[in-house]
């Protein structure tokens, strides 16, 4: 079994955070802004502020950089490629994103059925893209 390629995996990871980061932009950030806002005054919060979007995209990166070290991990067994950084991005989206929102918005209730299904979705959505992104840049030592 060889070594990770740290250089690569962490430059795979930064672009994989980086697509995370646009596409939840463009799913939380514009085409559901209005039911995250509805959603949050239900709960008597003002919308996020600029210091929690910092925070988002912050978590984004980490996502990222989680996904490719998974990629790696497991491409010794399944093979380089997207096949397998499909994988590890349904791994990670799973993992990071499906579980927390079905308990945090939806069996808690805080929020509306239709925004934890819609932004779920988005992470799939962010998470498979931004894997395969990082992935493409990531090569063994």
């Amino acid at each position: 079994m060889g070594k990770f390629n740290v250089t690569r995996l962490i430059l795979g990871g930064i672009v994989a955070g980086i697509a995370i980061d646009l596409l939840d932009y463009l799913v939380d950030g514009v085409w559901l802004a209005q039911r995250w806002a509805d959603g949050l005054a239900l709960l008597g919060k003002p919308g996020f502020s600029p210091v929690q979007d910092i925070w988002f995209n912050v978590l984004g990166l980490l996502t990222g950089l989680a996904a490719i070290w998974l990629y790696a991990a497991i491409r010794p067994r399944f093979g380089a490629g997207a096949k397998t950084a499909f994988i590890a991005g349904v791994a990670v989206w799973f993992i990071g994103v499906f579980l927390p929102n079905v308990g945090f918005m939806c069996v808690s209730k805080l929020f509306s059925h239709h925004l934890t299904l819609y932004t779920t979705l988005g992470g799939f959505v962010e998470v498979v893209f931004g894997t395969l992104a990082g992935a493409s840049v990531y090569r063994e030592s």
